[in-house]
């Protein structure tokens, strides 16, 4: 029975003034980052951090973010032709191509830069940006559903979706090739990693908000959302079709490689909190 399947023919551009195409998944991006930033202000009031913390986040977080993921996606999955091209990484931006292992990397970098600018602990940074970046990952996914990329392998789940929008159904021309009966029905493994997301963003709050494990244990709250975000995200890999040609016939792709290091660093973060001595206090500056 398919009671619950799905046939997916969302318009990923959300307004179109002339030329120019605003899309759900830069809205969901855009949402994403801004509520990074307000949660940072949130860490800020509640622990009694001056006015400019918060404000700086946009600087060294947000760009952080983005042009690791845009650099991510060049390096990581299609170097050959950004080497060749290297003028695309900008020019191509609105084409697409935005990396999650690419945006940890740019966002550890910038957070970094934040602590020196803030004179804070970089281990605070780290603990407190997990929780944004969960519900952010989320939204992010959301924004592929959109897009009708990063889909899943066949099945014959109940819960299947036909995306009717992949390229592969058209000719160059724009015409659908493929009859709607005869597309197969796929995970949606977007909304799989959303909601893993959203499970990472509820225990970091009840782990930051109720346990006070961001003061007591300082590097569990980055542990936990590395292993949360970046375990899903590999086991996850295995229902996914793969992003680039290269990767077919790989035993593990290349998503799943990047975050391997991910989640070790994950674990030796809960390891070696749990090392020290519980900490008391609020923030100490450096």
């Amino acid at each position: 029975m398919r009671l619950l399947t799905v046939v997916w023919d969302f318009d990923p551009v959300m307004v179109s003034l002339g030329g120019l195409e605003i899309r759900w998944y830069g809205l969901m991006w855009a949402l994403a980052l801004l509520g990074g930033m307000l949660f940072f202000e949130n860490f800020s009031k509640r622990e009694g951090l001056p006015k400019q913390v918060p404000n700086s986040i946009f600087l060294y977080g947000t760009i952080a973010t983005i042009l690791g993921a845009r650099l991510g996606h060049c390096l990581f999955y299609e170097p050959d032709y950004f080497l060749r091209h290297p003028l695309q990484i900008i020019t191509g931006f609105r084409d697409g191509g935005m990396a999650s292992h690419g945006a940890a990397i740019g966002l550890l970098i910038g957070l970094w830069l934040f602590s020196r600018r803030n004179k804070l602990p970089y281990i605070w940074s780290l603990d407190r940006v997990m929780i944004p970046v969960g519900v952010g990952g989320a939204l992010v996914r959301l924004g592929n559903l959109f897009n009708s990329e990063i889909v899943g392998r066949a099945t014959s789940a109940s819960w299947g979706f036909k995306f009717l929008r992949l390229p592969e159904y058209y000719d160059r021309k724009g015409n659908l090739i493929v009859p709607i009966d005869q597309m197969p029905f796929l995970h949606p493994t977007q909304l799989y990693e959303a909601a893993c997301y959203l499970i990472t963003f509820i225990v970091l709050c009840l782990l930051y908000y109720k346990g006070d494990l961001g003061r007591r244990r300082p590097g569990v709250l980055f542990g936990v959302g590395l292993i949360g975000i970046f375990l899903t995200r590999f086991l996850i890999e295995f229902v996914k079709v793969e992003q680039e040609t290269f990767e077919q016939g790989w035993a593990i792709n290349m998503g799943q490689w990047l975050s391997i290091p991910f989640i070790a660093l994950g674990v030796y973060m809960i390891w070696r909190a749990y090392r020290r001595p519980v900490e008391a206090g609020r923030v100490t500056k450096k």
